[in-house]
């Protein structure tokens, strides 16, 4: 069984896989100051509640955007499992040719995305990472990983309408009954919800249009589920991405 963990700006999402099969995902808040005993902890505990145990546990492998936790969670799992997690960087095959300008410069997460999209979508493709920012990956038919486009996201828009303005309060994530509010909070639900989802079909047609053909497109995150089922293409939503990325690269690195 191996314990795979990508660290986000706001969340972590861990879970177990054994062979294919992806056992459990969980999220949990990240924490720049939690110790690895705490974060030893909160892992534990995720396997408990699947009636997992950390004995069963062989391996590890980390995607990481937040470099300052990363080190505390290689020891986290240690601690845990008494192995030594294998960390997405440099020298690490993904199986992707990537094709920016400065490949070092491309994030784990959206190197775990796109390596296990080529895996298990066709090309070309749009990659969507709804998280603390939105990035969209473009793969082309050739499966090179070409570049992209980073957006704002959800919750950072909302809390910046809501920190620079004094009489506009913060709002749930939920969909209004129609587009045209009738009152403060069903507008800024609107204006949150069906923007960021008409920006993702705008950003994929013209994206198609650069590229001269039609794409997959794929979607993950913790905010997809509220926003793909607004949009008006045909999004694939993927929850699992992330994890089953983390499965394909561990066994291109695994040493028998």
């Amino acid at each position: 069984m191996i314990l795979a963990i990508d660290v986000g700006n706001t969340n972590i999402v861990l879970g177990c896989f054994d062979d294919k099969q992806i056992l459990f995902r969980e999220r949990i808040s990240t924490n720049q100051l939690a110790t690895d005993l705490e974060y030893m902890t909160l892992f534990s505990t995720a396997l408990k509640l699947h009636s997992l145990s950390e004995e069963n546990i062989s391996g590890a492998i980390i995607s990481s955007v937040v470099p300052s936790v990363t080190n505390t969670l290689k020891q986290a799992i240690t601690k845990l499992a008494g192995v030594t997690a294998m960390v997405v960087g440099p020298g690490v095959k993904t199986g992707l040719s990537i094709m920016i300008d400065n490949p070092a410069t491309l994030g784990a997460d959206l190197a775990v995305d796109a390596a296990a999209a080529i895996s298990e979508y066709k090309a070309p493709m749009i990659i969507i990472d709804m998280g603390t920012a939105t990035t969209m990956s473009v793969v082309d038919k050739n499966k090179n990983y070409i570049g992209g486009v980073i957006m704002t996201g959800m919750a950072v828009s909302s809390d910046a309408l809501t920190s620079r303005t004094s009489q506009l309060p913060r709002i749930a994530f939920e969909t209004p009954k129609k587009i045209i509010g009738t009152n403060t909070v069903d507008c800024m639900k609107s204006g949150i919800m069906f923007s960021t989802a008409s920006a993702l079909d705008g950003m994929i047609e013209r994206m198609e249009e650069e590229l001269g053909e039609k794409c997959t497109v794929i979607a993950t995150g913790g905010l997809a589920p509220l926003i793909i089922p607004l949009c008006k293409r045909d999004i694939t939503l993927d929850e699992d991405l992330l994890l089953k990325g983390l499965m394909v690269i561990y066994n291109k690195n695994k040493k028998d």
